[in-house]
This record gives C-alpha cells, structure tokens and sequence, in this order.
C-alpha cells in the first residue's frame, strides 16, 4: 500500500471535511501536466483541472482559477470577470499560498484564503480529475461538487 505524502493528506482531509466522496488516487507515474494527467487516468485531457494560480497585478494577492485540462486561460477575460488585472504568480507564491508545488496544485488544503474561479467548461463533464497535493496524486470529483465545496464561481476562461 502506498502511504500518502502529506500534502496528500492535507487534500484528504478537506475531502473527508466537505463530506466529498472522492478519495486520493496515487499514481505510478508524475502528472505534472494536464496531458500527462489524462494518459495515466485513460480519460480525455478536457476532464483534468489545471489549478493555476495568478496574482491580482494591483495587489499581489494569489487568485486561483479551476480550468479544464483543454482549455488555455485568456488572461485579460478572465481578469475583467474577475475585476483585476491579472498576472502570473511565479512558484514562490504558489507555493506559499497555496502550500503546493507547481505541478501538484489542489484545489483544496490551502495554507491561506484564496478566492477561487472555475471554468464553466468543466460542467461538460459527470466528473473531473484534480491534482492532490503532488505530481504524482489525483482525485475524482463532479464539477457542481468542486464548486460548492470551494464556493468557486464560474467563469468563461477562454
């Protein structure tokens, strides 16, 4: 049996404290990507959550947007939707703010409040695979529960 790291278990337990179904799947090889991700679980990329983080340029404070594994963030979009300007947050806030690794971003089981943003095209799919706490760990989950377990709101990122 594999033992879980513990930013695995950290992502574990918001699972288990939003009474969520799913469970943390570790994976033989790294998915540090959204296609990556996909090959390993067999399913279409489109069906991965990239958690990226980004910055409210006047700010800096740490924003974070759910988006499909297909799809690529139009930055000043998302950004009016949003009502910032955004900018990238480079892996030294990630981390911080999130206590994750590029790579291995959760949407839950962060070390601060971060606002959250989820793109509407996630809601194409029964369930969605999100990464837990590292490259190598994932969970399954439905898109209207990732929502309102992280009171996400939806956006159009494309």
């Amino acid at each position: 049996m594999i033992q879980l790291r513990q930013s695995e278990l950290r992502v574990a337990r918001e699972l288990s404290r939003h009474g969520l179904p799913g469970q943390v799947t570790v994976l033989e090889n790294l998915a540090t990507t959204a296609a990556m991700a996909a090959d390993a679980l067999g399913v279409e990329v489109g069906r991965i959550v990239k958690s990226l983080i980004f910055k409210s340029e006047e700010s800096g404070e740490p924003i974070m947007v759910l988006v499909s594994g297909a799809n690529r963030v139009h930055e000043k979009r998302t950004g009016r939707q949003i009502g910032v300007k955004l900018a990238r947050a480079d892996a030294d806030l990630v981390r911080e703010a999130t206590g994750f690794a590029i790579g291995g971003v959760s949407p839950f089981g962060h070390l601060v409040p971060i606002p959250l943003y989820m793109d509407e095209d996630l809601f194409a799919f029964d369930t969605v695979w999100a990464a837990a706490g590292d490259p190598r760990s994932v969970f399954e989950i439905a898109p209207a529960d990732l929502e309102r377990s992280t009171s996400a709101r939806r956006i159009t990122v494309t």
